[in-house]
């Protein structure tokens, strides 16, 4: 997915642990658009958190009725130096991309993109799709990967059960299970739905910091409440993360990784580390577009049979993008 903002606020992403055990993040609202635009909850980045891990990117999203709202139609647009996750609970997306892909997001079932250097995609929710509901999420790619080649993965992961819980790991290792999608840092990422009343122990990696999306529902975690649509973060040093639903039950995300340890710029679609990096990609992506609006081929490539015109890049802001960490 793309970051649509016309005015994207540059983010300077910064590593390292939190000083309290479970702090609460609210979502902004963000239109992805034109004047029936799907509107998502962005939770990450926030001026005073913008890494979990690796995670940098969190739009969560419906559930949206699509006669009302249009659904997702995401034109060609890049990305580099991150990943892209996501992971639907309803409806279903068309991915084509420039590496040759062109694949279906459906629920339940984890696609991960790797832009590396550099790729190009495109997101359109299919005909058939009358309710669009999920999350679109980012990983921030470590500098020893960042150049890598473009490149995709798919994967089901088997439901787990077990007493008023029922859980998918897309990423990592969780819950005596491990995801086979390899990322480039330590990452989990798992769906969990939880019963009216479940408490639910997770054994995580003390070296992890973790965020709990919730999808619905209400969920203490630790024993802080997060309310729906809101993240709790919990910082490393945690050997067990303590889940319990409220009286409605709850669906939640678990993310978390190792803390990156190196700060990062992300304006619009880009991960890089400084600005002139920003403003070559920007440029790069833009020599692309010709007057006529088609798309030519270029350091991000053009999506596999994609009838869409190409998204341009917005200005960039007057003052210098900031490297901090």
């Amino acid at each position: 997915m793309t970051n649509p903002e016309r005015d994207p606020q540059e983010v300077v992403c910064e590593g390292g642990p939190a000083q309290v055990q479970v702090e609460v993040l609210e979502p902004r609202e963000v239109p992805l658009g034109g004047p029936r635009a799907m509107r998502v909850r962005r939770t990450l980045p926030q001026r005073h958190r913008s890494l979990i891990g690796g995670w940098c990117f969190a739009d969560h999203y419906g559930p949206d009725p699509v006669d009302a709202t249009g659904g997702m139609t995401v034109a060609p647009h890049p990305h580099t130096g991150l990943q892209t996750v996501s992971w639907l609970f309803t409806g279903e997306i068309e991915h084509r991309d420039s590496a040759g892909h062109h694949a279906m997001v459906r629920p339940g079932e984890v696609n991960l993109m790797t832009a590396g250097h550099g790729i190009s995609h495109s997101e359109v929710s299919t005909a058939d799709t009358a309710t669009l509901h999920g999350v679109q999420l980012w990983v921030a790619l470590p500098e020893a990967a960042r150049e890598c080649a473009p490149s995709f993965a798919h994967h089901a992961p088997d439901l787990l059960e077990g007493d008023g819980w029922r859980a998918r790991v897309f990423l990592g290792s969780l819950l005596g299970h491990t995801s086979p999608v390899a990322t480039a840092s330590p990452l989990v990422g798992a769906e969990l739905v939880l019963d009216p009343g479940t408490a639910l122990d997770l054994d995580v990696d003390p070296a992890h910091e973790h965020g709990v999306l919730v999808d619905t529902g209400v969920v203490s975690v630790q024993v802080t409440e997060v309310k729906e649509h809101a993240l709790g973060y919990v910082a490393p040093g945690t050997a067990s993360l303590r889940l319990e639903a409220h009286a409605a039950g709850a669906r939640v995300l678990v993310l978390g990784g190792e803390p990156l340890g190196e700060s990062i710029v992300m304006w619009w679609n880009f991960v890089g580390r400084s600005h002139d990096e920003i403003v070559a990609f920007r440029a790069a992506w833009q020599a692309q577009i010709p007057g006529d609006g088609s798309l030519v081929d270029g350091r991000f490539g053009i999506p596999l049979d994609d009838p869409l015109p190409p998204i341009p890049a917005p200005p960039l802001p007057n003052a210098r993008l900031k490297e901090r960490r």
